[in-house]
């Protein structure tokens, strides 16, 4: 055996190794990706397909976008994406407050491992239903004649009921953070129980309030754990559909209820179209937040 032959069976080994975990992300995500891409510049009418390279889907995207309209109003296209973004950020500055609230108390604050355990898995009971099934427990709650509406009106806080409190963009954040909160919850835990406690005796001991220990040591030290979460909570905010449509009371845009309509009316390749363009817009937020923090360094 010459002296290149160990190291050439180590190359062939990690191969092998490798082979099957790069066959399933072949096959069930570059695979789709690519056949969505295709799709997306295919041509169709009523009743059929046409796989012949066109660009005319993106065009009828973003027609009438290069200005505002009559009325003043950006097009269609950027003022779905711009609702989105809107649900987006306020869903995320929720979660994140929440998350990393429920985070730095079991980790921190609560010293018994077991309870700790159970009140993690207290957090996860949620996901044992279904989201829809989530989504409408808050109808009898928030409804013109539900019981917060009726406590409010027994209690003469107001004089009739709250319209705005279901079917409207609060009643679509309200959701959206009652479902995803734990997507934060858990990569940040992840990050804190990674933390030093050393660190946190050596900030106090030089004489750092809690509040600078939380800002200066905590957070810094979290921020792996605040990234995923965020991309966790974005991707999903971003593509959802059915959140938006209960919630909403099918009256607010989003861009995955735009998609979910065209594929609807069998409008395939204009709704493969505007997945691309989704992607492509997730993945530039995801980029922008991974210059903040290196997560392959971090991790």
């Amino acid at each position: 055996m010459s002296r290149h032959e160990p190291g050439l069976l180590k190359t062939v080994a990690a191969w092998w190794q490798a082979g099957p975990f790069a066959f399933v992300f072949l096959l069930f995500f570059l695979l789709p990706l690519a056949l969505v891409l295709a799709v997306s510049f295919w041509n169709f009418n009523e009743y059929e397909l046409l796989p012949a390279f066109t660009g005319r889907n993106y065009l009828a995207i973003f027609e009438g976008c290069g200005g505002l309209n009559a009325r003043g109003d950006l097009c269609v296209t950027f003022a779905t994406y711009l609702s989105t973004l809107k649900f987006c950020l306020l869903v995320w500055a929720a979660t994140l407050g929440l998350g990393f609230a429920v985070a730095y108390f079991l980790a921190f604050h609560v010293r018994s491992p077991s309870v700790q355990t159970a009140l993690f898995v207290l957090c996860t009971i949620p996901f044992w239903t279904s989201n829809v099934i989530r989504m409408i427990s808050w109808v009898p709650l928030l409804g013109r004649n539900g019981l917060v509406n009726d406590l409010l009106v027994g209690a003469h806080l107001v004089r009739q009921p709250v319209e705005w409190l279901l079917f409207s963009s609060f009643s679509v954040v309200l959701a959206f953070v009652h479902l995803y909160t734990m997507f934060m919850i858990v990569p940040i835990f992840n990050s804190m129980m990674r933390i030093d406690r050393s660190l946190l005796e050596a900030a106090s001991d030089a004489g750092a309030s809690a509040w600078q220990t939380l800002w200066n040591v905590v957070v810094p030290l979290s921020r792996t754990g605040i990234l995923i979460g965020s991309i966790f909570v974005i991707t999903i905010v971003m593509g959802d559909f059915v959140t938006v449509g209960v919630m909403g009371g099918q009256q607010i845009a989003s861009v995955g209820k735009i998609i979910q309509v065209q594929t609807s009316y069998l409008q395939f390749p204009l709704a493969a179209a505007n997945a691309v363009i989704l992607l492509a817009v997730v993945l530039m937020i995801i980029w922008g937040l991974t210059r903040l923090v290196d997560i392959r360094r971090e991790l």
